[in-house]
């Protein structure tokens, strides 16, 4: 017998077989088995994650010979055959290759007959975005007002391109792409009962490749079974598709949030002998900066692959917010020029050098180490919450004393406070969010404003303490509640003497000769809801 790709073979028989899109298989489940069913089904997305599988396995459910139910016994002739491809009641039809509206007229000629073998006539429309304008016209008289044994299911990557009254008669539901991780777990699935002998980090090279279809993901599977011979390892695996070792992914982070730009020169050299594809590499780059940004955020992100959260801790703390925000942006849009760039290596390697060279102005310098940007040169840095939190903990062990740039406390203006300390980012803006309430010992009471209460992680609080800390040379606490306070916060206070400002303004105008004489002499009249400062005005 000939061999039957993965795809085909584990293509799901029904709906408890098939992942990923449990959204919709609730809902067609439950509709099959109140009999509250639709004429007219649409199935969206992307290519690979099972349009018109569903669609199969749904048309078996309506014509099984046991009963319409949402558990066809695949045993029957009729399951049997649909699974085959040759039930003469399940109509399919490839919209790319039959756009003609002749083509349209010719499928709906039958319509109007009963099923031949089955309980109800299907009709499957792949892509049926492909239809011209005259096609769909024929399709929706039929399709407003079908006969009673004729069901339609519509599959399309593109329902933007569907007329408005062809959506409007459809039951549309949208399926998701498969998460790296859904992807890995069924080819582990897959490759166990076939008893293939894989390494947990290949199957999720393959997941990543796969891009969110779970076809894609077999196809790769076949091809690593093929390249690899007997096991499928990690390294073969990323040889075959031309992907970065994590390694030295994680690596050129380091060296990313260290500044040494050498570093990454040697990196880049190192993995060229490899044969990368080096757009996969920024790739890498970008997605991991992202769960970076997000776990300066929230505390935590979501780890699917080998880099633990850890890791993705460690180089959210070595970086600032700012940096990790330059250095996804930079990584997008080298990504999108690298095929204008000489060849794929030289426009990596200036997508990796523009991130340091365009690193945010900062507020402290340090000496250039590990042959950073412009060798000879102070290289500088933002002063990060990780930093501070160093500082704190260096505070602790009795480290930090008075300087001749120390503060002396007394009851401070916290807006003023605020624009002194060090502080940049997501910590500046929950400080400006927070007004000063008392101070209890070596315990700074601040208020919160409930509106900005999800901004509050015990990491920007350390921040805040930190920096504290460090301005008045004396180690300090920082306790913040959630609650309206008595006095303002700094942002608080910045709108109230914006307001003032144009209040001001808008009572000069009014008083202004000019504008006297203009009502006066054309009953012209002023707009005052449009006044506004001028960023010089603002404060």
């Amino acid at each position: 017998m000939s061999y039957l790709v993965l795809a085909r073979k584990w293509r799901p028989k029904d709906f408890s077989d098939t992942v990923g899109q449990e959204h919709v298989l609730q809902a067609l489940m439950n509709a099959l088995e109140t009999g509250r069913l639709h004429h007219a089904y649409l199935f969206t997305g992307t290519r690979g994650v099972g349009k018109t599988t569903i669609a199969r396995i749904l048309a078996k459910a309506l014509n099984c010979e046991t009963g319409v139910s949402a558990e066809p016994c695949g045993k029957c002739s009729a399951c049997r055959e649909i699974d085959e491809g040759r039930f003469v009641d399940l109509i399919e039809v490839d919209a790319a290759s039959k756009t003609k509206v002749d083509d349209t007229r010719d499928l709906l000629d039958n319509v109007q007959y009963a099923a031949a073998r089955g309980r109800y006539k299907v009709y499957l429309i792949d892509e049926v975005h492909m239809l011209s304008k005259s096609s769909f016209n024929a399709l929706l008289k039929t399709l407003e007002e079908p006969p009673e044994h004729v069901k339609f299911l519509l599959a399309t990557t593109d329902p933007q391109k569907l007329p408005a009254t062809v959506l409007s008669r459809c039951l549309q539901f949208n399926l998701k792409r498969m998460t790296p991780r859904l992807i890995a777990d069924r080819l582990a699935y897959i490759c166990d009962a076939e008893k293939i002998d894989v390494e947990p980090a290949a199957l999720a090279l393959l997941a990543r490749a796969a891009d969110g279809s779970m076809r894609d993901a077999l196809s790769l599977l076949d091809q690593a079974i093929a390249y690899c011979g007997g096991k499928i390892e990690e390294k073969q695996t990323a040889t075959m598709l031309g992907t970065i070792d994590r390694d030295h992914v994680m690596r050129i982070m380091h060296l990313l949030a260290s500044g040494d730009a050498r570093g990454i020169i040697e990196a880049i050299r190192e993995i060229d002998e490899q044969f990368p594809d080096y757009s996969r590499l920024l790739d890498d780059l970008a997605r991991d900066l992202q769960r970076i940004a997000v776990y300066q955020v929230v505390g935590s992100c979501d780890s699917e692959d080998e880099f633990s959260e850890k890791e993705i801790a460690g180089l959210a703390d070595a970086m600032s917010t700012e940096d990790v925000q330059l250095y996804y942006q930079v990584a997008v849009m080298g990504r999108r020029d690298l095929h204008l760039a000489p060849d794929p290596r030289s426009g990596a390697e200036m997508t990796l050098l523009r991130m340091l060279a365009f690193k945010p102005a900062a507020t402290e310098s340090t000496g250039s180490a590990g042959g950073g940007i412009g060798s000879g040169r102070t290289s500088e840095r933002t002063v990060t919450p990780a930093t501070q939190a160093v500082r704190a903990s260096k505070n602790e062990a009795g480290d930090l004393a008075p300087s001749s740039t120390a503060h002396r406390w007394s009851d401070p203006d916290w807006s003023e406070l605020v624009s002194e300390m060090k502080l940049g980012g997501a910590v500046r803006l929950l400080a400006s969010n927070c007004a000063f309430l008392r101070r209890e010992g070596s315990t700074v009471h601040l208020g919160l404003d409930p509106r900005s209460e999800s901004m509050l992680t015990k990491q920007r609080k350390d921040a805040i303490a930190s920096a504290l800390s460090e301005h008045f040379a004396e180690k300090l606490v920082v306790e913040i509640v959630v609650g309206v306070a008595k006095s303002e916060t700094p942002i608080q206070q910045e709108s109230r003497m914006a307001d003032e400002k144009l209040e001001e303004a808008r009572q000069a105008l009014e008083a202004d000769p000019n504008v006297q004489t203009l009502k006066t002499m054309f009953g012209a009249e002023l707009k005052t809801d449009t006044i506004e400062l001028i960023s010089g005005e603002k404060g």
